[in-house]
């Protein structure tokens, strides 16, 4: 694409064994005792991003940033905003109101002590902000948040909002308003499918993940796609999870980087604020 118009890039950063399709074979207690792997995958996104000048947004687990304060500042020597992604992966629905607030606390106090900026940007775990956890966007704007990327357009058996709007949109409630900026679908036969990342990024081939990112543009919009830094270690430890979960977390990995290299050759991205911003949203 020829035009300077940016589509939004993000990395949820988290261990491989903080994720859901294998959270039930790690014990919480036990996650300082497990290998980190973090760096495999962080250090290959951080170093595509540079060769290629490009910029995104980092959505750090504040167990994470406590532990890693460094990546929080790698990220931000490289230009890239940092933002939430809550503390320890939990659910919205397992947190409640009161979970949330605690949640959201730690993780900014974390990130503040690494160096960063106090958050304006989140995303749930598992994009667990749907009708039930509707609560979640008076949480976040009282605590001054500007943007959330927790909504998923989807239908799904685990979370989504299906009739969503797929764009930036504007949430309104009785705390006041708040920016949603979903990850990217695209309609096909008037329903919202999947295409702005995690394991459909890495399901789909490439030449389709850059074609969806075409047409949405087409339609006047930002895209908006998000990966982990696990997605980027292929040599990470294979888990006896059940079949399904093992094929969702990991199918491709040996090919997400090349991937992730040719989208971003192929169309601008910057961070969900640089997004923001360029499409006219004030974030002060």
């Amino acid at each position: 694409m020829s035009d300077d118009r940016l589509s939004a890039l993000s990395f949820d950063v988290e261990e491989f064994f903080q994720v859901a399709n294998l959270r039930g074979h790690f014990k919480r207690e036990d996650w300082d005792e497990v290998p980190s792997r973090i760096d495999v995958g962080m250090n290959a996104i951080l170093s595509c991003l540079k060769r290629n000048d490009s910029h995104a947004t980092f959505f750090f687990l504040g167990w994470v940033a406590e532990r890693r304060p460094d990546l929080v500042q790698a990220c931000l020597d490289g230009g890239h905003e940092v933002a939430s992604h809550g503390y320890e992966h939990e659910y919205l629905w397992d947190l409640g109101q009161a979970g949330l607030e605690r949640d959201l606390q730690l993780t900014e106090d974390a990130l503040v002590a690494a160096g960063a900026p106090k958050p304006i940007g989140f995303r749930a775990s598992t994009f667990t902000l749907t009708k039930e956890t509707w609560w979640a966007f008076d949480t976040l704007i009282d605590r001054g948040y500007k943007y959330d990327s927790s909504v998923h357009p989807v239908r799904h058996p685990v979370y989504g909002v299906p009739n969503f709007e797929p764009g930036i949109s504007t949430v309104s409630t009785e705390a006041g308003e708040l920016l949603e900026f979903p990850v990217s679908t695209l309609q096909v036969a008037g329903r919202n499918w999947p295409v702005g990342g995690g394991g459909y990024f890495r399901l789909l081939p490439g030449a389709l993940t850059r074609r969806a990112v075409d047409s949405i543009r087409r339609k006047g919009r930002p895209a908006s796609i998000y990966l982990h830094p696990w997605e980027f270690d292929p040599d990470q430890p294979r888990i006896p999870a059940p079949f399904l979960k093992r094929f969702r977390h990991y199918l491709n990995l040996d090919r997400t980087l090349p991937r992730l290299e040719a989208l971003i050759q192929h169309a601008r991205f910057g961070s969900m604020r640089e997004v923001l911003e360029q499409n006219g949203y004030s974030l002060d």
